[in-house]
């Protein structure tokens, strides 16, 4: 026993994080030939990280997608999910069995707010999502933080679309 103790103790391990940050400025960049309209890509807190990126064609559910989602200091996590050429069914599996519950104006853009019908504990990631639909596009924002991060990137969002 007292050896198997010693061999336990004395094996080290690796404490740190086991997600690797992605650069997702990167990978919008590499995707951006093959995206059928512009790519938001936010900027985020220097203390955050992005946890994850991607671009699907549309060849996979018939509408191309942009996601990225993003980690901050005290583990919340904001996600976005940017369709092309959305449809309803698209949307509507995004959305989850979530509600519409209201709107929210942000840099001229109103966004829809969808909750889950029902209360998770501890809470997911899409028991708040925000919609704006925009020339046959939409964005969604959802995450587990609070509001008022969510609201400042979808604001940050909004006014990427206008600009762009």
């Amino acid at each position: 026993i007292g050896v198997m103790l010693v061999l336990i103790l004395a094996v080290p391990r690796d404490d740190s994080n086991r997600v690797q940050a992605v650069d997702y400025k990167e990978i919008a960049a590499q995707a951006a030939s093959e995206a059928p309209s512009v790519l938001l890509v936010p900027t985020i807190p220097v203390d955050w990280y992005s946890n994850g990126a991607r671009f699907r064609s549309s060849a996979q559910d018939g509408v191309a997608s942009w996601y990225a989602s993003f980690v901050g200091p005290q583990n919340e996590f904001i996600a976005m999910t940017q369709g092309f050429d959305v449809n309803q069914t698209w949307l509507q599996i995004q959305l989850e069995a979530n509600k519409l519950t209201g709107e929210i104006t942000l840099g001229d853009k109103s966004w829809k707010i969808y909750e889950s019908t029902k209360s998770n504990t501890p809470a997911k990631s899409k028991d708040f999502l925000m919609v704006l639909e925009y020339a046959n596009n939409a964005v969604l924002v959802y995450g587990v933080a609070p509001r008022q991060q969510l609201n400042d990137f979808a604001e940050q969002l909004s006014l990427q679309i206008e600009t762009d």
